[in-house]
């Protein structure tokens, strides 16, 4: 008795559903239409996904072996002044053209040299010793002039401003060289 209870009530919310379908238009999940609907919609999402995933590993894979990069994802500036401060305490200025996970890519560099007397005139002399900017380049040894330094060096990269003591010193080099 239970069960034939249970199976009416089962055979009235079906022929509910169903009027209810064919008054919208829509199908039910209940139908096998539906279900093989859903399977296309799942489908087509999967294969959006994976397109557009490909492009941007292509994207990437062009931004980093080359220098054209739609994206900017791949970080060069080189354009304004920085200063790059290593662990070793050592800065140098010049610019940032190419940075990665491992390491970062400076040219026009410039450093600061401290010009102090090797005895001082008075034991109370407390005067600050003078600072020279030194084009990367003239030592001894003879570098070029772009240096890849390794990232665990680098503490941080800041940017200069244009009106900067230090810009001003290497706009001033620039402009005697010529």
């Amino acid at each position: 008795m239970a069960i034939k209870r249970f199976m009416d009530e089962k055979e009235k919310i079906l022929n509910l559903v169903q009027e209810s379908e064919s008054e919208e238009g829509t199908s039910s999940p209940l139908r096998p239409e539906g279900k093989k609907r859903s399977k296309g919609l799942l489908k087509t999402l999967w294969i959006i996904i994976i397109v557009v995933l490909a492009a941007f590993i292509v994207l990437y894979g062009v931004a980093k072996y080359t220098k054209y990069d739609p994206l900017k994802l791949v970080n060069r500036t080189g354009g304004t002044w920085q200063a790059v401060f290593l662990s070793n305490g050592q800065v140098y200025f010049g610019k940032v053209t190419k940075q990665n996970k491992d390491t970062v890519v400076v040219k026009d560099i410039y450093y600061l040299q401290v010009n102090q007397a090797i005895q001082p005139k008075d034991q109370t002399d407390t005067t600050q010793p003078e600072l020279s900017l030194i084009k990367l380049g003239n030592e001894l040894h003879g570098p070029t002039d772009e240096m890849k330094i390794n990232r665990l060096h680098v503490l941080f990269i800041e940017d200069l401003k244009p009106d900067s003591r230090v810009v001003t010193a290497i706009n001033n080099y620039v402009q005697g060289k010529k």
